[in-house]
């Protein structure tokens, strides 16, 4: 089979749970709405009150869904890859320490923080380019993604910067959206299942509804909980597993701001759309604080003025003190390279800095 075609069949496969999660999403909408609320709740007040509540609940919930499946991931600014020349002087070199000296030349000027374990600025081998802090390279999208929390199949997308926000959101709405099925449907459940109720018509649907919301809320409550843990720590959950490295070393609160100000990073300073699914950081995803920057006290770099280059965007500026660097030391880094499934993975170690 042709390459072109692989990748065809590929991409037509990795839609399949969003299109499970959608039909689960359309037969619950008709199970709730008609089996329940129209054929089996006897009092019109409770329909009534069921259905105004259900209603915002599941728009925000598909919204939300809607928003993190097509949020295009956004792309590494064009002022850190490398130029043609660069890349062959790069290539040129076989030595890690001269890799090393050419790397944090190329980086001194970008709004970089993060190193590897050898003490280098993180260099995406694939795209070629100088990875942006808290960037990661995803093998299913190709690309690397800016504060890249993992690649999610059930969204087809990479959970990144730009809809993190609304990942969160969907599985607080979805937590909901199942919750309130499964309470507003129990005392039906229990008729049907008791055989107090003769409705055979929509008995099979009320049964199902119950047991499917019971069992997609059960394994959301802990997946919800522990993105608000990440959201209210400032960790993706890469960095959950692998400390990102600074120049003073590796520091898992590197990044945190405390617990206000870390759900603020994701959900912006206007509270009017801290629940809606609208994109309200006020970051641009390439350069992050970090509290010991902004008390300066033993701050892992010094801010500089802050210069525009690039895609014409400011970014604030760390300079890059390489002589008190303290580079040598450890030969791991960070690599993220995709495993057999075509995932993303963190691997152990490397001898050079780049293939």
């Amino acid at each position: 089979m042709a390459p072109a075609a692989v990748r065809v069949c590929c991409a037509c496969v990795r839609w399949f749970p969003v299109v499970f999660i959608t039909a689960v999403v359309v037969w619950s909408y008709y199970a709730y709405v008609v089996a329940l609320c129209v054929y089996t709740v006897p009092s019109i007040a409770e329909k009534v009150l069921y259905l105004l509540i259900y209603h915002p609940i599941l728009v925000l919930f598909l919204w939300a869904y809607a928003k993190t499946i097509f949020t295009d991931v956004g792309s590494v600014p064009r002022s850190f890859y490398l130029t043609v020349q660069e890349i062959n002087r790069l290539e040129r070199e076989r030595g890690e320490e001269a890799q090393k000296n050419i790397l944090l030349e190329l980086a001194k000027d970008k709004p970089i923080l993060n190193r590897t374990h050898a003490g280098s600025a993180r260099y995406c081998e694939k795209c070629k380019c100088i990875k942006p802090d808290r960037a990661h390279h995803c093998s299913v999208c190709g690309q690397c993604v800016l504060k890249m929390d993992h690649h999610c199949p059930w969204v087809n997308n990479c959970v990144g910067f730009t809809n993190y926000k609304y990942f969160v959101l969907f599985l607080g709405y979805g937590l909901l959206y199942c919750l309130f099925i499964a309470f507003t449907s129990l005392k039906y459940f229990i008729e049907f299942w008791t055989g107090a109720s003769s409705k055979e018509a929509v008995k099979f649907h009320v049964l199902f509804v119950f047991f499917v919301a019971m069992m997609f809320g059960i394994s959301l409550i802990s997946l919800f909980g522990y993105h608000i843990y990440l959201t209210c720590s400032n960790r993706s959950t890469l960095e959950s597993f692998r400390s990102p490295i600074f120049q003073t070393g590796a520091d898992k609160n590197g990044f945190s701001l405390g617990k206000l100000n870390n759900f603020k990073e994701v959900f912006g300073e206007r509270k009017l759309f801290w629940f809606l699914p609208i994109f309200s950081s006020d970051r641009d995803g390439v350069s992050f604080p970090t509290l010991k920057s902004q008390t300066n006290s033993n701050s892992y770099q010094t801010m500089a003025q802050t210069p525009s280059f690039g895609d014409g965007i400011a970014y604030p500026t760390r300079t890059v003190d390489i002589p008190s660097d303290g580079l040598l030391g450890d030969r791991q880094r960070w690599m993220e390279e995709g495993d057999a499934d075509g995932g993303t993975q963190l691997s152990g170690s490397s001898t050079n800095l780049i293939k």
